[in-house]
């Protein structure tokens, strides 16, 4: 799957979760570890997990490479790396605390 198709996939399993404010970053010219960054907001703890965990399962479900996911036992802020793309799922205040956003921008 090419980087931009696999950012549509994230994207959208992350808006079946009713994930919040969902953007997506490109920084294939800021970091050599990932293509985009995908951002979005969950409403609670158990949100922010089920986000995660649920672009995660339908990742292996579609054989996408799944190197790993950090955060979902806090479930303040969980990141789930799929090579090409990095999914961050925070809730509000971690989102306005660490302003992604602004950095890579």
């Amino acid at each position: 799957m090419l980087p931009e198709q696999l950012q549509h996939f994230v994207v959208d399993k992350a808006d079946d979760m009713k994930a919040a404010d969902i953007i997506t970053i490109d920084v294939r010219e800021k970091s050599s570890i990932t293509d985009f960054m995908v951002l979005c907001t969950g409403n609670s703890k158990r949100h922010v997990a089920s986000i995660a965990e649920h672009v995660a399962d339908e990742a292996r479900a579609a054989d996408i490479l799944f190197l790993g996911m950090e955060g979902e036992n806090e479930g303040e802020w969980v990141v789930l790396d799929l090579g090409d793309v990095m999914l961050h799922v925070m809730q509000d205040e971690q989102r306005q605390l660490y302003q992604l956003e602004k950095l890579w921008n």
